[in-house]
């Protein structure tokens, strides 16, 4: 993947759920908005093809949240999650809920998904190197982008040979359209965390959100940083000063990137409807 497009990706996402939303904010909307961007980068690869052939296997997870009416809309592609830190009644606990659905052929559901989309291929999803993929090439099964695996004209030379597909496709192999979920929003929602899956490998819902919960807010997500690289060291029994020595690039082969971002809910301010401050505050936290 191109980080840069990467991010342009996710950020031609909230700009179109704005223009899509005309002030009102639903489901279909959202949905509308994922659907344009993914056809204006397919219109994007389609014109550089001849330059730049290898756009077509450029591609991104996406997790976007929405506030409107004290209703928080979580829309989800790929394999990051979104995790809500809520408030246990008065006992100053902490519980974990799970908001985002994750699209990773790893999941039995989703397997069993890709495989009753594709009842005529025994090889939709296949275990390679202990890991289950779409095709055997890529472990998601929704994105925005990888055009390689969704239309048979990006699916040959001169794209990357291991990007190609022995037999023709006749079909998408992976989807743009994201789950989408509604949660009214309750004063006893505390905190959502946002992050890629770089932090769900080592690190629980639960555990993650007790560390948010258990220190004061400034630095949150570099908190939660730390304590996945410090998993991830422990796991190859190094120490974690060390890990953070080794060369980012040599890094991957101990960890994947992790973004992360925090928000806190001010239910005041939502349910006043206020713009003229954020009704939250963000913590975000980038390791490669």
């Amino acid at each position: 993947m191109s980080g840069s497009y990467v991010g342009i990706l996710r950020l031609c996402v909230y700009a179109a759920i704005t223009a899509e939303s005309h002030g009102v904010v639903t489901a279909e909307t959202i949905q509308r908005a994922f659907r344009q961007t993914e056809e204006g980068f397919t219109t994007l690869v389609s014109e550089l093809l001849g330059s730049r052939p290898n756009m077509a296997t450029v591609g991104t997870c996406c997790l976007v949240g929405v506030i409107y009416q004290q209703t928080l809309f979580i829309a989800s592609l790929g394999d990051s999650r979104v995790v809500l830190g809520k408030k246990v009644g008065n006992t100053g606990g902490m519980a974990a809920m799970q908001l985002s659905t994750e699209h990773n052929a790893n999941i039995e559901a989703i397997r069993h998904e890709l495989k009753e989309l594709h009842p005529n291929d025994p090889q939709i999803v296949v275990l390679k190197h202990g890991v289950w993929r779409v095709k055997g090439i890529i472990q998601v099964s929704r994105s925005i982008g990888d055009l390689y695996m969704k239309h048979a004209q990006y699916n040959r030379e001169p794209i990357n040979a291991k990007f190609r597909l022995p037999e023709p496709m006749n079909m998408p192999l992976l989807s743009a359209n994201p789950t989408i979920i509604s949660h009214p929003l309750h004063p006893s929602d505390s905190f959502l965390i946002f992050a890629s899956d770089g932090l769900w490998e080592h690190l629980s819902n639960e555990k993650a959100v007790d560390i948010v919960h258990s220190h004061p807010r400034a630095g949150s997500a570099k908190r939660l940083v730390k304590a996945a690289l410090q998993e991830a060291a422990r796991k190859r029994e190094m120490r974690y000063s060390d890990l953070r020595k080794i060369d980012k690039k040599v890094r991957r082969h101990f960890h994947d990137d992790i973004t992360v971002i925090v928000l806190f809910f001010n239910h005041d301010l939502i349910s006043r409807g206020a713009v003229q401050d954020p009704p939250v505050s963000i913590r975000s936290a980038l390791e490669h």
